[in-house]
Protein backbone atom coordinates (compact mmCIF):
# COMPACT_ATOMS: atom_id res chain seq x y z
CA UNK A 1 0.00 0.00 0.00
CA UNK A 2 1.49 2.95 -1.32
CA UNK A 3 0.45 6.53 0.09
CA UNK A 4 -2.18 7.44 -2.42
CA UNK A 5 -2.70 4.62 -3.61
CA UNK A 6 -7.19 4.77 -3.47
CA UNK A 7 -7.63 1.22 -4.27
CA UNK A 8 -4.89 -0.07 -2.04
CA UNK A 9 -6.22 2.23 0.76
CA UNK A 10 -9.99 1.04 0.40
CA UNK A 11 -8.94 -2.71 0.73
CA UNK A 12 -6.77 -1.93 3.63
CA UNK A 13 -9.94 0.30 5.46
CA UNK A 14 -12.66 -2.42 4.57
CA UNK A 15 -10.41 -5.51 5.76
CA UNK A 16 -9.80 -3.70 8.86
CA UNK A 17 -12.49 -1.24 10.01
CA UNK A 18 -14.57 -3.45 12.05
CA UNK A 19 -11.44 -4.62 14.09
CA UNK A 20 -10.48 -0.83 14.67
CA UNK A 21 -13.66 -0.20 15.67
CA UNK A 22 -13.61 -2.61 18.16
CA UNK A 23 -10.27 -1.29 19.82
CA UNK A 24 -11.94 2.09 19.71
CA UNK A 25 -15.11 1.54 21.25
CA UNK A 26 -12.88 -0.31 24.09
CA UNK A 27 -12.24 3.47 25.35
CA UNK A 28 -14.26 5.56 23.54
CA UNK A 29 -17.92 5.50 24.41
CA UNK A 30 -20.27 7.61 22.40
CA UNK A 31 -20.73 6.65 18.94
CA UNK A 32 -20.16 10.07 16.96
CA UNK A 33 -17.09 10.05 18.98
CA UNK A 34 -15.88 6.71 17.46
CA UNK A 35 -16.57 7.71 14.28
CA UNK A 36 -14.40 11.01 14.65
CA UNK A 37 -11.01 9.18 16.21
CA UNK A 38 -11.33 6.56 13.37
CA UNK A 39 -11.76 9.07 11.09
CA UNK A 40 -8.21 10.99 12.39
CA UNK A 41 -6.84 7.47 12.74
CA UNK A 42 -7.22 6.57 9.52
CA UNK A 43 -5.94 9.77 8.35
CA UNK A 44 -2.95 9.39 10.55
CA UNK A 45 -2.55 5.55 8.82
CA UNK A 46 -2.97 6.76 5.24
CA UNK A 47 -0.89 9.95 5.41
CA UNK A 48 2.01 8.07 7.64
CA UNK A 49 2.47 4.41 5.66
CA UNK A 50 5.73 5.48 4.57
CA UNK A 51 6.77 4.81 8.42
CA UNK A 52 5.44 1.66 8.50
CA UNK A 53 8.00 -1.63 8.43
CA UNK A 54 6.57 -5.01 7.98
CA UNK A 55 8.14 -7.05 10.60
CA UNK A 56 5.59 -10.24 9.86
CA UNK A 57 2.80 -11.45 9.85
CA UNK A 58 0.18 -9.50 12.02
CA UNK A 59 2.37 -6.64 12.24
CA UNK A 60 0.22 -4.03 9.98
CA UNK A 61 -2.78 -4.44 12.39
CA UNK A 62 -0.58 -4.20 15.46
CA UNK A 63 1.11 -0.44 13.95
CA UNK A 64 -3.10 0.16 13.05
CA UNK A 65 -3.91 -0.86 16.58
CA UNK A 66 -1.52 1.50 18.23
CA UNK A 67 -2.63 4.23 16.02
CA UNK A 68 -5.86 3.58 16.89
CA UNK A 69 -5.16 3.68 21.01
CA UNK A 70 -3.13 6.92 20.71
CA UNK A 71 -5.53 8.76 18.78
CA UNK A 72 -8.29 7.42 21.50
CA UNK A 73 -6.58 8.25 24.29
CA UNK A 74 -5.15 12.44 22.73
CA UNK A 75 -9.47 12.21 22.37
CA UNK A 76 -10.09 11.28 25.96
CA UNK A 77 -7.11 14.07 26.78
CA UNK A 78 -8.66 17.08 24.70
CA UNK A 79 -12.53 16.04 26.08
CA UNK A 80 -11.39 15.29 29.82
CA UNK A 81 -9.40 18.90 30.01
CA UNK A 82 -7.56 17.55 33.13
CA UNK A 83 -6.27 13.80 33.38
CA UNK A 84 -8.24 10.53 31.53
CA UNK A 85 -7.53 9.15 35.62
CA UNK A 86 -10.59 9.49 38.18
CA UNK A 87 -10.89 8.85 41.94
CA UNK A 88 -14.53 8.17 41.58
CA UNK A 89 -16.78 5.22 43.65
CA UNK A 90 -15.97 3.60 46.82
CA UNK A 91 -15.61 0.41 46.68
CA UNK A 92 -15.16 -0.67 50.36
CA UNK A 93 -18.00 -2.91 49.93
CA UNK A 94 -17.68 -4.44 46.67
CA UNK A 95 -15.68 -7.72 46.89
CA UNK A 96 -12.96 -10.03 48.80
CA UNK A 97 -9.86 -8.47 47.32
CA UNK A 98 -8.77 -11.92 45.89
CA UNK A 99 -11.89 -13.04 45.29
CA UNK A 100 -12.24 -14.06 41.51
CA UNK A 101 -15.53 -13.72 40.03
CA UNK A 102 -16.97 -17.03 38.01
CA UNK A 103 -17.34 -16.03 34.31
CA UNK A 104 -19.36 -19.18 33.81
CA UNK A 105 -21.78 -18.55 31.19
CA UNK A 106 -21.27 -14.22 31.31
CA UNK A 107 -21.60 -13.37 27.36
CA UNK A 108 -18.64 -11.40 26.16
CA UNK A 109 -20.67 -8.54 25.15
CA UNK A 110 -21.63 -8.56 28.92
CA UNK A 111 -18.56 -8.42 29.97
CA UNK A 112 -18.11 -5.82 27.12
CA UNK A 113 -20.20 -3.81 28.17
CA UNK A 114 -19.35 -3.93 31.61
CA UNK A 115 -15.45 -2.65 30.68
CA UNK A 116 -17.40 0.22 28.76
CA UNK A 117 -19.22 1.45 31.67
CA UNK A 118 -16.60 1.73 33.71
CA UNK A 119 -15.37 4.75 34.53
CA UNK A 120 -13.11 6.38 32.19
CA UNK A 121 -10.14 6.50 34.06
CA UNK A 122 -10.41 2.80 34.91
CA UNK A 123 -11.29 1.69 31.76
CA UNK A 124 -8.66 3.16 29.83
CA UNK A 125 -6.19 1.57 32.01
CA UNK A 126 -7.94 -1.82 32.55
CA UNK A 127 -8.13 -1.82 28.36
CA UNK A 128 -4.16 -0.82 28.29
CA UNK A 129 -3.15 -3.10 30.67
CA UNK A 130 -5.34 -6.06 29.87
CA UNK A 131 -5.61 -5.27 26.00
CA UNK A 132 -2.29 -3.78 24.88
CA UNK A 133 -0.72 -5.68 27.01
CA UNK A 134 1.52 -2.39 28.30
CA UNK A 135 2.85 -2.44 31.70
CA UNK A 136 1.79 -0.10 34.27
CA UNK A 137 4.97 1.73 34.22
CA UNK A 138 4.22 2.59 29.97
CA UNK A 139 0.40 3.21 31.12
CA UNK A 140 2.19 5.92 34.00
CA UNK A 141 4.22 7.73 31.04
CA UNK A 142 1.28 7.39 28.40
CA UNK A 143 -1.52 9.19 30.73
CA UNK A 144 1.05 11.27 32.73
CA UNK A 145 0.50 9.95 35.98
CA UNK A 146 2.01 7.88 38.90
CA UNK A 147 2.44 4.19 38.10
CA UNK A 148 0.66 3.20 41.31
CA UNK A 149 -1.93 5.31 40.57
CA UNK A 150 -1.95 3.05 37.28
CA UNK A 151 -1.97 -0.21 39.15
CA UNK A 152 -5.20 1.47 41.56
CA UNK A 153 -7.03 2.60 38.47
CA UNK A 154 -6.90 -1.21 37.43
CA UNK A 155 -7.38 -2.75 40.68
CA UNK A 156 -10.13 -0.76 40.83
CA UNK A 157 -11.40 -1.56 37.41
CA UNK A 158 -11.11 -5.17 38.21
CA UNK A 159 -13.11 -5.18 41.54
CA UNK A 160 -16.25 -3.21 39.68
CA UNK A 161 -16.32 -5.45 37.08
CA UNK A 162 -16.29 -8.72 39.60
CA UNK A 163 -18.67 -6.99 41.49
CA UNK A 164 -21.18 -6.82 37.83
CA UNK A 165 -19.89 -10.32 37.39
CA UNK A 166 -21.06 -11.59 40.10
CA UNK A 167 -24.34 -9.92 40.61
CA UNK A 168 -24.77 -11.16 36.87
CA UNK A 169 -24.38 -14.70 38.34
CA UNK A 170 -26.56 -14.60 41.05
CA UNK A 171 -29.61 -13.14 39.10
CA UNK A 172 -32.20 -15.87 38.75
CA UNK A 173 -32.32 -14.94 34.78
CA UNK A 174 -28.78 -14.15 34.11
CA UNK A 175 -30.57 -10.67 33.01
CA UNK A 176 -29.37 -8.40 35.49
CA UNK A 177 -26.85 -5.84 33.36
CA UNK A 178 -28.41 -6.66 29.83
Amino acid sequence: MRQGDGKAMKTVYCQHVRYLTAVCSRYVIDDEDIKDVLQESFMKIFTSVDRFEYQGEGSLRAWMTRIVVNEALKFLRSKNKQNIVSYEWDLSDTIEDDEEPLLGDVPASVIQTMIRELPVGYRTVFNLYVFEKKSHKEIASMLNIKENTSASQFHKAKRLLAKGIKEYNSTSNGRAMD
